[in-house]
């Protein structure tokens, strides 16, 4: 740690007022255990105290207002249930009453009449009568000489952190008397000094000060400017460093040959011409492999776009090359559905393929592990199962994982040990689209090949929004598809009632639709996540086959069946679906070459936001424009997993309005790693040890695969 910053790692408790009891409050609400933590807690909005206004023009219930006027009186009054004390300010323009229920006797002792006040607080209006409850007051004179900030920063709180004076107003004390104790020698600046000239940002420490206590809007703006630009540039520095050294530490199996293999298949096995997309990427992956360095790389490809085709192709090459390639799928429905495509599609060309999940146990078990450690199985797909430790390959040379964002990052890195030697190329795939701007962020140390076009022939599909009262017509349309010979989806929310939300769940949904589809005629298949892996397996199977015309389901088919017959799908409730599992179940259909449709059945009354999800899937089947208004509307805490929302840790940064800040940081990044990859030249000495004494401590979780 550098000397000069040890004073912010400090254990919160050594603060002045704070000791052992309200430091174990601040750990357990705010994640607060040093002054460094307090620091970078900002405020997520402020109050203007630089305005004053009329009493007279005091109108709105809901925006806090600050008036100046003096005192006239003040009296404790006796009411039936509760007392009060009650005071009456004025000003050129009017009257306004202060009112008090708790703390009167204090307050009192404190109110002198005729003295002009400061006063602040949000307004309240009862029979004609203006008044502020609970106001904040200082006397003018006192206000004159303490009153140089502009805004009152607001903090987040809680009940417990309000009990123990550790709410805003207690936190904007606690970070007076931080600011007291430290200087700009502890808050050693951290950017280069031609970055701070060349972005005209003001310094790391007063930045922070601003940022806490702004003297104006100007250089609030420009702390917040300084923190956000800082922010992005030391992720992106940190993810582009990883890149370089995982380039340069990790030695990839070079595949210099394209053999036989992928040869016949392209020459005589591969069902359609690919797209101009598809080959690109697959030019993008091959310089990968054959670069002797490890591959890293996410594939993006919408829904249908091709990229399990792609996948296959490079296992291909892999297999040209001596060594073997796996798949792993997060679901067994998805792994099988990906392990009947290859044995299709790679028929007669002696190529083994293997299935390995949960479900494959004893004798059969043991004989495929044995082939696998062989060297006798090519290409392994399954779920988790392929990274348990019994699963050995004699020389794994690529590992595709399907739908990542679904497998935790420790879960990947398992298949990253797979082979002793070298360690085997990545490749990571998602459905999912993900905006470019979360892309440069969270997958920045990864090569990005994007899929952007679907194969020819593929229709988009029509969607439309319907209400209740046009069920009979959504009906009527079912039957009349059903009689074409198609297939039908129909998604439900949710499994059983809830007396919280009013939506139509499964089983009632069920029991409607075989009054209109009686089960002498019709076969409907019902799915959801509570039903027995092989009672689901069984229905999704029954539905595949063509022996059932309709899929009642939960969202258990958002990822996995694929049945190009089927070509409606009819989401109910779809105001309570995000966009991300909209776009993804409106992918089920769409599959074969007939038009196929997506009916989004709402209620009457639908949020703001529910109505920009509907109209933005009315109006565009492009998943990166989607996933733009995704995450506007969402942030991108959830849009990403779980287990890697807590890779971001932005105070700050809004990853959609900043985007142009992100661009800006990564370039500058790459530019100073372009000339000087290891930060040795004095003029990056503050970006050095920043990185080398904060950052890595930060993250030093990341694993190398995203």
């Amino acid at each position: 740690m550098r000397p000069t910053e040890q004073k912010l790692d400090s254990k919160i408790t050594y603060l002045k007022s704070v000791g052992p009891h309200k430091a174990e409050i601040l750990n357990k609400e705010l994640g607060i255990f040093t002054f460094r933590d307090l620091l970078y807690q900002f405020p997520f909005r402020y109050v203007d105290k630089t305005k004053f206004h009329r009493i007279k023009d005091v109108k709105d219930p809901n925006v806090s207002v600050q008036v100046k006027g003096k005192l006239i009186n003040f009296e404790q009054v006796k009411g039936r249930r509760q007392s009060r004390l009650t005071a009456m300010l004025k000003d050129e323009s009017g009257f306004i009453e202060l009112v008090w229920f708790k703390g009167m006797r204090w307050i009192q002792k404190m109110l002198v009449v005729g003295e002009t006040y400061v006063v602040f607080g949000k307004p309240n209006f009862y029979k004609g009568k203006k008044s502020i409850p609970h106001p904040e007051m200082e006397k003018l004179s006192e206000a004159s000489g303490t009153k140089k900030l502009s805004f009152d920063p607001v903090y987040p709180s809680t009940e417990k952190l309000d009990a123990k004076s550790l709410g805003s107003k207690g936190r904007r004390t606690l970070l007076k008397y931080l600011l007291s104790e430290i200087g700009p020698q502890d808050l050693k600046e951290n950017l280069s000094p031609d970055l701070i000239t060349k972005l005209k940002l003001p310094s790391r420490y007063d930045s922070l000060v601003w940022i806490h206590f702004p003297p104006s809007e100007e250089k609030l703006n420009a702390a917040i400017n300084r923190i956000k630009f800082e922010e992005l540039f030391f992720l992106q520095l940190r993810l582009l460093q990883m890149k370089k050294h995982r380039n340069l530490r990790f030695i990839g199996s070079p595949f210099e040959v394209v053999g036989d293999k992928f040869n016949r298949f392209y020459n005589e096995k591969l069902p359609f011409e690919l797209t101009n997309a598809q080959k690109r990427v697959i030019k993008e992956i091959r310089a990968d492999i054959g670069s002797g360095a490890q591959m890293n790389r996410l594939l993006q490809g919408d829904v249908g776009s091709g990229k399990t085709i792609v996948a296959l192709m490079i296992m291909l090459i892999a297999l040209d090359n001596g060594y073997q390639a796996c798949m792993m799928a997060p679901t067994e429905i998805l792994a099988q559905q990906h392990y009947q495509t290859l044995l299709e599609q790679l028929e007669g060309l002696a190529i083994k393929v293997a299935f390995l999940s949960g479900t494959v146990t004893g004798k059969k078990r043991v004989e495929l592990l044995k082939l696998l450690a062989q060297g006798d199985i090519d290409i392994l797909v399954g779920t988790h199962a392929l990274i348990e430790d019994p699963v050995i390959f004699k020389n794994l040379g690529l590992a595709i994982t399907d739908e990542q964002h679904r497998f935790g990052v420790a879960q990947r890195a398992k298949l990253w040990k797979k082979n002793k030697k070298a360690p085997p190329h990545i490749l990571v795939m998602t459905a999912t689209p993900i905006p470019r701007t979360l892309a440069m962020t969270v997958y920045g140390d990864l090569d990005v090949s994007i899929i952007d076009e679907l194969p020819p022939g593929r229709k988009d599909i029509q969607t439309v929004h319907r209400k209740e009262n046009q069920r009979a017509h959504v009906l009527k349309f079912m039957h009349d598809e059903i009689a074409k010979g198609r297939q039908i989806y129909v998604v439900f929310p949710l499994i059983e009632e809830s007396e919280k939300l009013d939506l139509q769940n499964l089983q009632t949904g069920y029991e409607q639709l075989l009054q209109f589809f009686p089960p002498e005629q019709f076969q409907i298949s019902v799915v959801h996540g509570r039903m027995k892996p092989k009672d689901k397996d069984a229905e999704m199977q029954r539905f595949v086959e063509g022996k059932t015309k309709i899929m009642v389901a939960t969202t258990v088919i958002e990822v996995g069946v694929n049945v190009p017959n089927a070509s409606v799908m009819i989401i109910e409730n779809a105001e309570r679906f995000g966009l991300s599992q909209l776009h993804q179940l409106r992918g089920r259909v769409g599959r074969g070459a007939e038009q196929s449709y997506c009916i989004l059945m709402s209620s009457y009354k639908v949020s703001k936001d529910g109505k920009e999800r509907i109209k933005t899937m009315t109006n565009t089947n492009n998943g990166f424009e989607i996933a733009e208004v995704d995450m506007r509307l969402r942030g991108p805490g959830d849009i990403m997993s779980t287990q890697q929302s807590g890779i971001l840790d932005l105070k700050l940064v809004n990853l959609v309005a900043d985007h142009k800040i992100l661009q800006t940081a990564r370039h500058l990044a790459q530019d100073i790693l372009d000339e000087d990859p290891n930060l040795e030249d004095t003029k990056y000495s503050n970006i050095k040890g920043y990185v080398d004494n904060v950052l890595k401590r930060k993250y030093r979780n990341w694993s190398r695969i995203s």
